[in-house]
């Protein structure tokens, strides 16, 4: 039995938005102001709203990505859990707050299989973090990505100073079909090798 259509959307466009997270305990975390350039692993702390046709959703979502993995927990605004999507070498899997588990091969065909349609999962970690992935890049006055055009998707950036380093606080992602994805993110943490589950 499929997810809600709430849950699809919710769950799956995160899951694509949080590629390659390993878990680790908040008490184990380095945290620091990361910088951009070079930062690989990390993990985020955010909100986020998603509109489709006439339909609006919003919560809070915690990503971690470390390497090949990742692993996204995403929660109503009152902190009631929804999902847990994680993704490695294996495969991926979705976790609904009911307790059903839905698996495939990659990220990208899980939400083709509970969505209907495949999102662009693999580019997701390079938008976050303010990489070009490709496509049409346009830059502010620090050197920074402030609008991507990339096969198909509109990604539009904010930030919260002028630090030419600085990693996006705001996230606006438009895609074909409608999808509007929102993300305000609260905290950015650098996550080294060591802390990083095998």
């Amino acid at each position: 039995m499929r997810l809600t259509f709430c849950c699809r959307i919710v769950g799956l466009f995160v899951a694509a938005f949080l590629l390659a997270a390993c878990a680790t305990s908040p008490s184990s975390m380095h945290i620091a102001a990361p910088q951009r350039d070079g930062l690989t692993d990390f993990s985020l702390e955010g909100r986020f709203s998603l509109r489709h046709e006439d339909k609006s959703y919003s919560g809070r979502l915690s990503w971690r990505h470390a390497g090949v993995n990742n692993e996204l927990l995403l929660a109503s605004p009152f902190g009631q859990g929804m999902a847990e999507i994680i993704t490695n070498a294996s495969g991926a899997k979705l976790t609904s707050s009911d307790g059903k588990v839905y698996t495939a091969v990659d990220a990208e065909t899980l939400t083709r299989q509970v969505l209907g349609y495949p999102l662009p999962l693999a580019q997701l970690t390079d938008w976050v973090r303010g990489r070009a992935g490709g496509g049409a890049l346009e830059l502010d006055g620090q050197g920074r990505h402030l609008r991507l055009r990339h096969q198909g998707w509109r990604i539009d950036y904010d930030y919260e100073n002028d630090d030419p380093q600085a990693l996006p606080s705001r996230i606006f992602a438009e895609g074909a079909g409608g999808l509007e994805l929102r993300l305000r993110i609260d905290e950015w943490n650098s996550i080294t090798s060591g802390e990083s589950k095998p």
